[in-house]
């Protein structure tokens, strides 16, 4: 039989979250999802604030930046 073992596991150690993605001056998508994610913080929905960081750090490497080289 085995024993059952009753000591706590070591601390998970995390780091501080990442800085928010920022907007392209300039660009109507980035502004317009930077204006989703303010709205979603101020209400309280972190699902959809999630959604506009991971859609605006996307954004530059798939939308209208990566066809015009804006940055």
């Amino acid at each position: 039989m085995s024993e059952t073992k009753t000591t706590m596991a070591e601390p998970v150690h995390l780091s501080l979250p990442a800085d928010l993605p920022k907007p392209a001056k300039g660009c109507r998508v980035c502004a317009a999802l930077d204006t989703q994610r303010t709205e979603a913080l101020e209400r309280g929905d972190f699902s959809a604030a999630t959604d506009a960081n991971v859609e605006l750090a996307a954004h530059p490497k798939t939308g209208s930046h990566h066809r015009t080289g804006r940055k």
